[in-house]
């Protein structure tokens, strides 16, 4: 059955009450935010999302197995690699299977997954072909997922039956030549005619996913706009829904790049693009906004692909440690392997504990969870490339090897770390976002006296209370580690606060290890809840990953806290900063060759 006769089967059970939503909508706090404060906070953590109902499940896994005939039958990542391209009688067989519509709601002819269901989906891209999942992601989670957000019911109507149907394709357009990471300094300007009928927009776009094959594009734009307050004006950020149709709308040739060859890359240029009034998405300068939450909304699909691919090259990896033979043993007798092989698993299990908890509370209503993406987003990518590495390591030569096929994967996983937010910015804006939580908690005691000896009655006290959630008795030691852990981050974030103040902001280097820490918090409460559900449920096969997890992410807290704390290390860290800041002075290497 094609997945459109499946997706008709589970919008039918709906629509007869079949099927009812898992849970209801829930208001709570960030489990995130809270360990900042030096708080576990359990609603978002315990229980372990899950929120499928029976047909659901069933759906998804009818799904699954469409999918999976898809990819092994139809699809060839190999040759979109090296063609650079999707065939476009494979692209008809996408529309056909309901591929690009996949959260849009059934009244616009899409599926209406949840995003539980579109995550799990999205493993199929990671294990097959992460090529063509950037061009369908392109398209829906950041193309056209703004009107989802933010759309007009005229809009909705207007754009996501031809959106859902893959008979048009979306880009998400915001990146500039002057502008990256720093969204806000953008110079695509549109301003208002004298009729007041049309936004006039002119500016380019870089490295636009699908650029150079669609017809519709979210594109951010600099409006002059007058203060209500103030009655100046000043330009601020405004989003538009443009069509190619309207003219003055061009692309330039398709980017050569070292991975996801067959997703199309292009700049897009916009010259006197006459895009009408009711084509404004969302407020006249509320662009930004639409912009962040347009990312933090499609970030939480990259940690449920990113599995799909790191549970590939695990099997791969396993596989050849069974059958190949060295010095008289198989490579998995030797503890070298052994550990490879361990630690490619907890970087995948903690990675996927991290993405389903996301997707899940998202589901249950999680008013807050952009702290919570931008983390799974950075473990994600980073821990895929560190599976796909040790893949090609185990493999030695073969893996070296084009036929073999894992250097593809290497090319096409170097960009996850880049796009949708890098993961220096975003590590910068998970620390920063938690040291304001502390600023305010400071501000809120009146003085800093106060606030320290609170934080020294916290830390000698030994922290926070016991876990109010009864967890499986090997879990116990884990728990402990998790609650100490917090309370030490918590107060070794306060210290740096106190230390620095507002020029924290100016403190990367620090801002990083506050980041690591907090991740990795994240993942050990992700990995013992998620690990607890599973021993409910009678499997108890994965309380060895959690807990194995947990002693290994608590050794590098332990670390890192000891670093924050370490005053001599600011003088190492100095000294590191001066030899970059040298380097930079020179334009390039410092020292000369030994032998010149």
């Amino acid at each position: 059955m094609s997945m459109r006769g499946i997706s008709l089967l589970y919008n039918s059970a709906k629509s007869s009450r079949l099927w009812q939503p898992a849970v209801r909508a829930m208001s709570t706090t960030s489990f995130a935010r809270g360990i900042f404060l030096g708080e576990l906070r359990e609603q978002e953590i315990f229980p372990y999302p899950d929120v499928l109902s029976t047909d659901q499940k069933e759906t998804i896994s009818m799904m699954m197995d469409a999918g999976h005939a898809f990819f092994q039958n139809t699809n060839d990542g190999a040759a979109n690699d090296t063609n650079e391209k999707i065939p476009e009688d494979q692209l008809d067989e996408m529309r056909e299977l309901g591929m690009y519509g996949l959260m849009v709601p059934e009244e616009y002819g899409g599926m209406e997954l949840t995003n539980t269901m579109y995550a799990k989906f999205g493993e199929l891209t990671g294990e097959y072909d992460l090529g063509l999942g950037i061009h369908t992601g392109a398209h829906q989670s950041i193309g056209y997922k703004g009107i989802l957000l933010y759309g007009t019911p005229e809009q909705k109507e207007k754009y996501l039956p031809r959106l859902a149907s893959g008979e048009v394709f979306a880009c998400f357009c915001l990146t500039e030549p002057s502008s990256g990471s720093d969204a806000s300094s953008i110079k695509t300007r549109a301003e208002l005619n004298d009729a007041g009928t049309h936004y006039v927009l002119n500016g380019a776009k870089i490295w636009i996913s699908n650029g150079g094959i669609a017809e519709i594009f979210t594109v951010f734009a600099q409006v002059p706009t007058v203060d209500a307050k103030t009655g100046e004006t000043k330009d601020k950020i405004t989003a538009f829904i443009v069509e190619r149709s309207f003219g003055g709308v061009s692309h330039g040739p398709p980017e050569k790049k070292m991975g996801i060859k067959c997703s199309n890359t292009a700049e897009v240029y916009y010259e006197n693009v006459m895009v009408p009034v009711e084509n404004v998405l969302g407020e006249i300068g509320g662009g930004f906004k639409v912009a962040m939450n347009i990312l933090n909304n499609g970030r939480f699909g990259m940690g449920a692909c990113l599995t799909g691919t790191m549970r590939m090259l695990i099997e791969k990896s396993v596989d050849h440690a069974n059958n190949r033979k060295q010095f008289v043993s198989n490579l998995r007798e030797y503890q070298g392997i052994q550990q490879k092989i361990a630690m490619m698993n907890l970087l995948c299990y903690a990675n996927e504990s991290m993405a389903y908890m996301l997707c899940g509370n998202m589901d249950r209503g999680a008013p807050e969870y952009q702290l919570e993406a931008a983390m799974s987003k950075i473990f994600a990518s980073q821990a895929a490339w560190d599976v796909c590495d040790e893949t090609i390591q185990i493999l030695g030569g073969a893996g070296f090897m084009k036929d073999v096929g894992i250097e593809r994967w290497m090319r096409d996983l170097r960009i996850f770390r880049i796009f949708e937010g890098t993961n220096d910015i975003l590590k910068l804006f998970v620390a920063l976002n938690g040291v304001q939580e502390v600023g305010k908690l400071f501000k809120k005691q009146g003085n800093m006296s106060t606030a320290i000896g609170i934080l020294q009655k916290k830390f000698l006290g030994g922290g926070m209370g016991a876990l109010k959630t009864k967890v499986h008795d090997d879990l116990n030691g884990s728990v402990l580690k998790l609650q100490g852990d917090i309370t030490k981050f918590h107060v070794a974030t306060a210290e740096q606060v106190m230390k620095y103040k507002k020029g924290i902001i100016e403190q990367q280097v620090v801002l990083n290890r506050i980041a690591d820490s907090a991740i990795l918090l994240q993942s050990m409460a992700a990995v013992i809840s998620r690990a607890n559900l599973a021993a409910e449920k009678g499997d108890v096969s994965e309380l060895a990953l959690a807990n194995a997890w947990c002693g290994e992410s608590h050794q590098r807290i332990i670390q890192l806290v000891a670093d924050l704390q370490n005053p001599h290390l600011t003088k190492v860290d100095q000294a590191t900063l001066d030899v970059g800041k040298m380097s930079l002075d020179s334009n390039g290497y410092l020292a000369k060759s030994p032998v010149s």
